[in-house]
């Protein structure tokens, strides 16, 4: 029997969701195992693919990620992404691979986006939620997208700088013209978010998650370790999944499937894991 692919989760001071990402990794076919980030680059160089998990690394001082970004570990993380391995950055991390130039990376390493504060009509601060998000237009490609379709796939969020922006000469259609559209938020119908609340915290474009040019990183910031079973899903959300969740008895809790595992499936099959 071959050996499952090696994902490697960088665990920073202050990350708090790098067990149970491994554990989805793990649980999808991969074997997924969390390392410090002061691990050698040596011990880094055999892994298949990389994921940065959420939390508040180094307290959030200065911006949120900026210390992380400036990491050795992070630096092997660059280096395996130019050369072609997936990597997928949570919350938190997605945070780190915008400051550290990986997305969009129309000129690789430099800064061409922020995550600023959320703006949410009448409040300020950290929001926690179940939103909706759908691919993006050319989202297929992406190791982390490759089985999610069209529909509505309900995620929880839970941040205080999750807002994409760009400078004022980006538009959202060089987002979508240079692949670099992702996830956006979504109704729960699937159509693309206008406002809040399906955009919970006025990212530019409804943006949800954003690609590099060759679309193997991902910086997303809902979580969907936290919804890659069906028991973690809300009884009271609308919708197919909520639908799904309702009608679930114990055994099916335990055992189903829910919104958040198709990206770590979606892994899972781009590495030539069966299952």
């Amino acid at each position: 029997m071959s050996a499952r692919p090696r994902i490697a989760v960088i665990q920073f001071p202050g990350s708090n969701c790098e067990y149970e990402t491994a554990r989805c990794l793990s649980d999808a076919g991969l074997e997924g195992y969390v390392r410090r980030w002061n691990t050698p680059a040596s011990e880094l160089e055999s892994c298949d693919a990389f994921v940065l998990p959420g939390g508040f690394s180094f307290q959030d001082r200065i911006r949120a990620g900026a210390v992380a970004a400036k990491e050795r570990v992070t630096d092997s993380v660059f280096e395996a992404a130019c050369a072609g391995k997936p990597v997928l950055g949570i919350c938190n991390g997605a945070q780190i691979l915008v400051e550290c130039g990986l997305v969009p990376g129309w000129e690789c390493g430099r800064v061409e986006a922020a995550l600023a504060s959320n703006h949410i009509e009448g409040r300020t601060g950290y929001l926690s939620a179940w939103i909706n998000v759908v691919p993006g237009p050319s989202a297929s490609r992406s190791p982390w997208l490759g089985l999610a379709s069209s529909a509505a796939i309900p995620l929880p969020i839970a941040h205080a700088e999750g807002r994409f922006m760009f400078s004022p000469d980006v538009d959202r259609a060089r987002l979508d013209e240079s692949l670099a559209t992702g996830l956006v938020y979504a109704d729960s119908s699937g159509a693309e978010a206008t406002g809040y609340p399906d955009n919970p915290n006025g990212s530019f474009g409804a943006l949800a998650g954003l690609l590099n040019p060759a679309g193997n990183v991902l910086a997303m910031m809902p979580h969907p370790e936290r919804a890659f079973n069906l028991w973690q899903v809300p009884p009271a959300l609308p919708g197919p999944w909520g639908d799904a969740r309702r009608a679930a008895g114990r055994e099916e809790l335990r055992g189903n499937p829910g919104p958040g595992r198709v990206f770590f499936e979606s892994l899972a099959a781009f590495l030539g894991v069966s299952r």
